[in-house]
């Protein structure tokens, strides 16, 4: 990976940083493309990369609220434990979708 990739990657992630936090969106608004126009990632990478990079910022996160009380640990289990029903749905439905032909 060359110096300039890795300061186009800091770029990116600054800037999606930034829109996250001060327009409480998630910053996937700016990574995903800046992935995939900026470091020519394939949409499905970008998206995949995107998700992985939220893992780290949602353990600090809960960590940091649980500790102000704010975590309801048992509904927090239970949707945890339910959500990959959701996601294997999701994306069988996703592929049905995406490949029935257009009339």
């Amino acid at each position: 990976m060359s110096a300039a990739e890795i300061v186009e990657i800091a770029v990116v992630g600054f800037a999606a940083g930034v829109t996250s936090g001060m327009l409480g969106v998630g910053g996937g608004i700016v990574f995903v493309p800046g992935l995939v126009f900026v470091l020519a990632l394939s949409q499905l990478s970008a998206e995949a990369t995107s998700l992985l990079a939220i893992v780290p910022v949602a353990i600090v996160g809960a960590w940091r609220q649980r500790g102000y009380g704010n975590v309801r640990l048992r509904a927090g289990l239970v949707l945890g434990l339910l959500s990959p029903i959701g996601v294997v749905g999701g994306a069988e439905l996703a592929n049905v979708l995406c490949t029935s032909p257009v009339p």
